[in-house]
């Protein structure tokens, strides 16, 4: 059975930091480039970052670069977003998705930050 299991939401106080993890089983996830997305309240999804299949590549969305960070551990079949200096605007539900042919999405995480 395919997963993509998100963790480590919360809620935080503006400049705090969160670790979110993607655990990911049912497919070959070493094949797959794997990015953040999110969503916030009324507002539509948008990429975050993404991380390459071997992690050597990685892309930011303007709005997260020079805080947030991402990587990958191939090994634990898990990517994660290291994020830092939060802003109530990235109040939002984080999803993790493999991109490939089928993509695959997960449940997603919610990330509250507060003034």
């Amino acid at each position: 059975q395919v997963q993509l299991v998100e963790s480590g939401g919360g809620l935080v106080h503006s400049g705090g930091s969160l670790r979110l993890s993607c655990a990911a089983s049912g497919f070959t996830f070493n094949n797959y480039a794997v990015g953040w997305h999110r969503q916030g309240p009324g507002k539509e999804r948008e990429l975050v970052a993404t991380i390459s299949a071997a992690g050597t590549y990685n892309y930011y969305a303007d709005f997260v670069k020079g805080r947030f960070t991402i990587t990958r551990d191939n090994a634990k079949n898990t990517v994660y977003l290291q994020m830092s200096s939060l802003k109530p605007e990235d109040t939002a539900v984080y999803y993790c998705n493999a991109k490939g042919e089928p993509d695959y999405w997960g449940q997603g995480t919610q990330v509250t930050v507060s003034l």
